[in-house]
């Protein structure tokens, strides 16, 4: 049985909004593999998507909260935010399950370059809370 294709390169421009899970005091959700100085913050192509992965992951989530990716202040306010907490990244429609998604760096405070990626089985991944 063959692994799933990684996810394709989102092409930035056709993605409308960019879709963060929250936890009940209101903290973005990201992912960091154990013995790495960075995290990513977890993102979703759709809001359907977002709630597969809670599902699957049974992961807790207060809420999703959707940012348009026209609106450059807020995604660079929330870039700037993210980066005081270590996170260097947005892990685009993670697979819970392979550990497959699309990883878009941040190039200061925007959107930067996009590649597919597998976060490595053995790392131990875990979900911790940034504010």
């Amino acid at each position: 049985m063959s692994a799933p294709a990684l996810p394709d390169l989102p092409n930035l421009a056709n993605l409308n909004e960019l879709h963060f899970l929250l936890d009940g005091g209101g903290a973005l959700i990201v992912f960091e593999e154990k013995d790495t100085a960075w995290a990513g913050v977890l993102a979703f192509s759709s809001e359907e998507s977002a709630r597969g992965f809670c599902r699957i992951s049974k992961l807790e989530v207060a809420e999703v909260a959707s940012i348009e990716t026209a609106d450059r202040d807020s995604i660079a306010a929330l870039i700037r935010e993210v980066k005081r907490r270590a996170v260097r990244y947005i892990l685009l429609d993670l697979d819970y399950r392979s550990g497959r998604c699309v990883q878009i760096d941040f190039e200061g405070d925007t959107l930067g370059s996009s590649r597919k990626t597998i976060l490595s089985a053995r790392a131990s991944i875990r979900a911790h809370r940034a504010r």
